[in-house]
């Protein structure tokens, strides 16, 4: 009896991790090469609450969106008539719709798994659909939209619709395959083998899903599962330098031919590649193999996020275990609106930069497209020497705090309350070298015991402002603005960073709003400058019909720009917070942003 109980238990047990361990075959992610150069995808679905805090913000800066999309098909119009119609026709199935009801009007499950992918470099899009009818009714307005239908074809017995551009030398695909839509960008003669993987017909060896390496990736770097991106320069840089990918190899062979019309330049001559730039293109990769990024909290409030970077051994080594000892760059709280602390620890920058200098200098880079990168190694490598000159060589980085920013009137300067400090190994002759360049800050004595001692009366008298110097042990800071005197020692005092560390920033939705204000304003001084001095040389001329078109341009131009301001006022009244992380460690760099909504 209990061998029999043994038994179904263990059977049970292995049903049950069987059951666990499933993987949908036809999840997006099963159609993806487990060696594909980038891939975005979700591994998980929001809920709802969360769903809809990120598409409110996605549905305000739509209309600008729609706008410049217009724009764009007017600029193409010449050019692609054909792909500028298309244009047209996406920007009116979303005219007056926000995200979630266009996808509900063309069938897209936003609830649902998605994947974009490239397959070589040739970038393959799967969505689940709540309905492929509504989908296919979908894709039959915007062909109606369009003017005529989009070419039928069929491969296997898949069908799809493509848009060749004769100019680039490729082609769209759409197809419904099963539940999802594909959507795909692939050259206009794409290969059978290509073309069948791109729809599905034939899965690859060893998928992303039975490799799990996104799963792995997310749980390494503390990505949610929501949305995961990767990008393999190992293998993107080759097929993009040798010519050998098909996307690659038809674009440049379009604008070889291209070129050819006008100049008479025989096409093979141009499609010749050097060996060396496959060559290069590895020894690039290698220095920056990858990239990866992700959400590390996401809900209704909250949207935070991660890069990273990977580095070869050599430069994580460099910075992964530099302390650098910036006031401010360590970790207390922002005390000011907007603060920023970024290190520029110009002994150790000089160093690597000098070694990197020398090693293009023994080994030069070979391909045609990358030897102005001899020429720019060069020349970092002469500054990376003039860098050592005292004080320059002693700088350590530089910390800003800004407690207001109010945009000025009638075209003066934004009044600005807040505080600058340059930390330095050698604060002391930073200030002999300020002294030497101001006769006005010879009178002024500092003592390196975080004292404020107030600006001169002639140089208060520029700013407009009260203002004060304070010297620490490793920084130099001015105060500008009512009461900054009282908060520079505490300045002064701030924690340096811990290894690694780069970069810290801070800003509230209200200094932000306040940077946006002061933009526009700078912006509408441009353009309106601008058009005095059009108007003027319009009555020089008489005017025309060409200057009509011109004026309406123009006008047309302002408007979408007052349109984008008033998405990023929008954008700016919903922020709490924004914030951000810059580090080295032993795999290479991390930077993390923070943005809390109200």
């Amino acid at each position: 009896m209990r061998s029999t109980t043994r038994t179904l238990a263990l059977a049970l047990a292995g049903a049950l991790l069987a059951a666990c361990g499933h993987k949908d075959k036809d999840a997006p992610l099963a159609f993806v090469p487990a060696d594909t150069p980038y891939v975005v995808a979700n591994l998980d679905v929001l809920d709802d609450a969360t769903r809809r805090a990120l598409l409110a913000p996605a549905d305000a800066q739509l209309p600008g969106q729609l706008d410049d999309l217009r724009h764009a098909a007017d600029d193409l119009a010449a050019r692609d008539p054909d792909g500028a119609r298309l244009l047209r026709a996406v920007a009116a199935e979303l005219d007056g719709k926000t995200i979630e009801s266009f996808a509900q009007s063309a069938g897209l499950d936003i609830k649902g798994y998605s994947a974009l992918y490239g397959l070589g470099l040739a970038p393959v899009l799967r969505f689940e659909l709540t309905d492929a009818r509504t989908f296919e009714a979908f894709v039959g307005r915007l062909e109606s939209a369009y003017g005529k239908k989009l070419d039928t074809a069929a491969i296997g017995g898949q069908s799809y619709r493509r848009h060749v551009s004769a100019g680039t030398g490729t082609q769209l695909i759409l197809a419904v395959a099963g539940k999802q839509a594909v959507a795909a960008v692939l050259p206009a003669d794409a290969p059978a083998p290509l073309l069948r993987q791109a729809l599905g017909l034939d899965r690859p060896a060893r998928s992303l899903q039975d490799e799990g390496r996104l799963e792995q990736l997310a749980k390494a770097k503390d990505y949610r599962k929501w949305v995961v991106g990767a990008v393999d320069f190992t293998r993107a840089l080759p097929l993009l330098a040798d010519g050998g990918d098909p996307l690659v190899g038809a674009l440049v062979k379009a604008r070889a031919e291209a070129e050819s019309a006008k100049t008479g330049e025989p096409v093979a001559n141009q499609l010749q590649i050097p060996p060396a730039c496959r060559d290069d293109a590895v020894r690039i990769a290698g220095r920056v193999p990858s990239t990866s990024f992700g959400y590390t909290r996401l809900d209704a409030r909250h949207q935070d996020l991660r890069w990273d970077v990977a580095l070869a051994p050599d430069i994580t080594q460099a910075f992964a275990g530099l302390k650098v000892e910036l006031p401010g760059l360590g970790d207390t709280p922002a005390q000011a609106p907007f603060d920023l602390s970024l290190a520029l620890p110009v002994a150790p920058l000089r160093s690597f930069w000098s070694a990197q200098a020398e090693a293009v200098a023994a080994r030069p880079f070979g391909c045609p497209l990358l030897l102005d990168l001899n020429d720019t190694f060069a020349r970092l490598g002469a500054l990376a020497q003039k860098a050592a000159i005292p004080p320059f060589g002693d700088l350590l980085g530089v910390h800003v705090a800004l407690d207001s920013l109010q945009p000025g009137k009638d075209g003066r300067l934004p009044a600005v309350s807040g505080r600058l400090l340059l930390g330095t190994s050698n604060p002391a002759g930073l200030f002999a070298m300020g002294q030497m360049m101001n006769t006005a800050l010879a009178k002024l004595k500092l003592a390196p015991d975080g004292k404020p001692v107030p600006l001169p009366d002639d140089m208060k008298a520029v700013i407009d402002q009260p203002a004060w110097m304070a010297m620490g042990a490793k920084a130099l800071a001015l105060g500008v603005g009512p009461g900054q005197d009282a908060k520079l020692a505490d300045m002064l005092k701030a924690p340096g960073g811990d290894a690694g560390r780069l970069l810290r920033a801070h800003l509230d939705g209200g200094m932000y709003l306040d940077w946006v204000t002061l933009l526009q304003q700078r912006t509408d001084a441009i353009v309106a400058a601008t058009a005095a001095l059009g108007k003027d040389d319009d009555a020089d001329q008489g005017g025309d019909k060409a200057t009509d078109d011109a004026d309406k341009e123009a006008a047309a131009a302002q408007a979408r720009l007052k349109a984008r301001f008033d998405t990023l006022r929008a954008q700016a009244a919903r922020i709490q917070s924004l914030g951000g992380e810059a580090h080295v460690d032993q795999h290479g760099l991390v930077v993390t942003s923070q943005t809390e909504l109200k």
